[in-house]
């Protein structure tokens, strides 16, 4: 695929938005920008997630989960992608769920509904998934909210993977092929300082793992 002039609209949580990177210029999509000519639009809001919540959150913001954000995607985009998930592990209280789910109250039901939504406002449009990366402790049983998770951060990257092989859409699997293992100690100094955003150098890792990947499509 040529990259070089298309329009490709981010829609992601903070890892998007770039909390972690120095300055804006330092994000994956404007790195996409500045080195490939790509026109890229960022709709990274930290702390949303993928599923609608019941229990309104502390920050409203967070509350802008990712269906209800996709009437704000450029109209005229050549290519979508979405980037989230770790939120809904980390502190959503939207259950795990199962495939068979159409409800956006839980992961897998949201997965559908936010996947049906964008296919059918763009049915000419190159629609990608990323899966989260990988991030500290993501086997505690209880969330950031204090609520029971229903499994580990691996089970949700899983049901990604699952909706998104049900409706043919490309993942591109960070969790597995990013190298961004910060149970690593020299990872997590190098690249997530925090544990789970990535820093400059961190996101100059994924502006190579999206390009590469869109690049081969």
């Amino acid at each position: 695929m040529e990259l070089m002039g298309q329009k490709i609209d981010f829609l992601g949580d903070s890892i998007t938005e770039g909390h972690g990177v120095s300055c804006m210029e330092n994000r994956f999509s404007d790195l996409l920008s500045s080195e490939y000519g790509i026109l890229t639009v960022n709709h990274g809001i930290g702390g949303t997630r993928i599923a609608r919540q019941k229990t309104p959150s502390f920050w409203p913001d967070h509350d802008k989960d990712f269906i209800s954000r996709v009437p704000d995607l450029d109209a005229d985009s050549d290519v979508i992608v979405v980037f989230g998930g770790t939120n809904d592990w980390g502190h959503g209280d939207a259950p795990l769920g199962t495939m068979q789910d159409r409800t956006p109250f839980t992961f897998f039901g949201a997965l559908h509904t936010l996947y049906t939504s964008l296919i059918t406002r763009f049915p000419e449009a190159l629609i990608v998934v990323i899966t989260p990366l990988h991030r500290l402790n993501e086997e505690e049983p209880v969330n950031e909210n204090g609520h029971r998770r229903d499994g580990t951060l691996k089970d949700y990257v899983n049901a990604i993977r699952q909706v998104a092989e049900y409706y043919s859409l490309p993942v591109l699997d960070a969790y597995k092929e990013s190298g961004l293992q910060p149970a690593v100690p020299v990872i997590q100094e190098k690249y997530v300082p925090d544990g789970l955003h990535p820093n400059d150098a961190g996101h100059q890792i994924l502006k190579n793992l999206i390009y590469t990947f869109l690049k081969n499509r």
